[in-house]
């Protein structure tokens, strides 16, 4: 991109321009012929041709809503003037599929092979809840192992980098034969069976409609379970599990790394707290490194379905068959009916932020959100926190909100999380690493504590999509062998394991 330029043109046939920095009224817009009328905030559209009320307008050289009113060109095309409306689109199945240009030699990362040959990312000892009530004690286990609190606790066993405690407020008051049910069970033994974790425990009150026993985990030397009715009451059970967890620890201290493929990688997408920026800097950026993992045999977990509404077309075009492509049109229904029943709308989201930040309807959204995923074919869809077994591209089914998206992600097996933000975000997760990319400059400089990689570069014309696709690409190699992310530093991951909740409480 010309760094000097005012404007980012993204397709010839787009109706919009977006803006690098703040225009304002009068400014001439040489490379697009057209004059600004208003103000025009640093990534909003401006209009470059005059579009009547009722047509639509056109960025990616996608429709991405219809003009609610006439808009001149050299105006800010927004919310005041651009709405949400369904439309057809072609799905095209299979239409952009094709072959996979592996490497010959896969790059390596240093994981941690476990006894059953799967690959860790990082090496913790977890304690899970069956239910929210069981939730003090898990915190009181884990505290007792914090280093921030109590140093000594941890210094014998370097190789373990921490105890964590995954609560959630659920397990109970709900249907024990429904969905919302086994959802949360599949969520929790995806997390259990998880190769970042050595080892972990399973606490439970002993009354809750989510007992252990129906997660169908078995106690073993990588599992113990109990609950604080058996146990005697809050002071043993926290007692208990403090001596597990010592039991635990020189087993799991001895683990090292090694040369490992980056076949084993997996990599969650997200993006959240998006803005104008998102789908020309930091999520094509993200896909460019997505395809080079695809080519070096690994697997990127594509997620939040509500934020692909509306450029669902763009990956069924690249589904490798049939099958595949329906079943991503089938969780898109699912979401249409689940909102109906619940009197909310697909269009409800951009949120606050977005719209700020120069998004304006789920469709516009949607074709930046996209972007994450690269060129490479969709090989599979899976549900919610299903284990994800394809190699490649794969979509998993989650709710557009991060910490829930991405703990169905990391109970699927992603082994590494890479999130894009515009707004700024300070998400971090366990038991896997969370790599956050800004999209402006502006942002990096505001929040380099939380930010690890700045793809405003592309913005600002000193980088170009591939040069930061091979970055990211390698930092995923390097955090994926034990280089600590931002939030990692910060302590970021235990409040952010968000099981999904939908259905009756009851």
């Amino acid at each position: 991109m010309e760094a000097s330029a005012p404007t980012i043109r993204i397709h010839a046939a787009d109706d919009v321009v977006i803006a690098r920095r703040q225009l304002v009224s009068g400014t001439r817009i040489e490379s697009e012929g057209v004059t600004v009328s208003g103000l025009i905030p640093p990534g909003h559209k401006l209009a470059v041709r005059d579009i009547a009320a009722g047509a639509p307008v056109r960025r990616y050289n996608q429709v991405i809503g219809i003009a609610r009113q006439p808009i001149a060109a050299g105006q800010h095309v927004h919310t005041h003037n651009l709405e949400f409306s369904s439309f057809e689109r072609d799905p095209a199945i299979g239409a952009d599929a094709h072959p996979t240009d592996f490497v010959a030699t896969p790059a390596t990362f240093q994981g941690i092979v476990r006894a059953d040959g799967r690959v860790a990312t990082r090496n913790y000892l977890g304690i899970l809840t069956s239910v929210n009530c069981s939730a003090t004690v898990a915190r009181a286990i884990a505290d007792h192992f914090r280093r921030d609190i109590h140093p000594e606790a941890l210094a014998a066993f370097p190789n373990v980098d921490g105890v964590v405690a995954l609560t959630h407020g659920a397990g109970c008051a709900t249907d024990s034969e429904g969905e919302p049910l086994q959802v949360l069970r599949r969520t929790l033994a995806g997390y259990a069976r998880h190769p970042n974790f050595a080892a972990l425990l399973m606490v439970g009150l002993g009354c809750e409609t989510n007992q252990i026993a129906g997660i169908g985990l078995a106690d073993g030397p990588r599992l113990h379970s109990y609950n604080i009715q058996d146990a005697g009451g809050t002071a043993k059970a926290v007692a208990r599990g403090i001596a597990l967890i010592h039991e635990m620890l020189p087993e799991a201290n001895r683990t090292r790394r090694q040369p490992v493929s980056a076949s084993h990688l997996c990599v969650g997408l997200q993006c959240g707290g998006s803005d104008g920026y998102s789908g020309i800097s930091a999520n094509p950026a993200l896909g460019a490194a997505v395809d080079l993992l695809v080519r070096h045999g690994g697997t990127a977990i594509l997620s939040e379905t509500p934020e692909i509404y509306g450029g669902e077309h763009l990956l069924t075009r690249r589904a490798v068959s049939p099958a595949v492509a329906g079943k991503l049109l089938a969780r898109l229904r699912w979401w249409e009916d689940h909102c109906a029943r619940n009197h909310a709308e697909m269009d409800n989201n951009p949120s606050a932020g977005n719209k700020a930040g120069g998004l304006t309807t789920i469709l516009e959204k949607s074709l930046g959100a996209i972007a994450k995923s690269g060129t490479t074919n969709l090989v599979d869809v899976c549900e919610y926190a299903e284990p994800v077994t394809a190699h490649g591209l794969v979509f998993m089914d989650t709710p557009g909100y991060d910490p829930v998206s991405a703990t169905g992600q990391v109970a699927g097996g992603a082994n590494l999380i890479c999130f894009t933000t515009g707004r700024g975000s300070a998400y971090g997760c366990a038991p896997s690493p969370s790599l956050k990319l800004s999209t402006n400059t502006a942002l990096w400089l505001r929040q380099q504590d939380d930010i690890d990689i700045n793809c405003g570069s592309v913005v600002d014309g000193s980088a170009t999509i591939g040069e930061l696709g091979e970055a990211i690409f390698q930092q995923m190699l390097a955090t994926a062998s034990g280089e600590l992310t931002k939030s990692e530093r910060h302590g970021y991951g235990q409040n952010e394991f968000v099981p999904w909740q939908f259905g009756a409480v009851m």
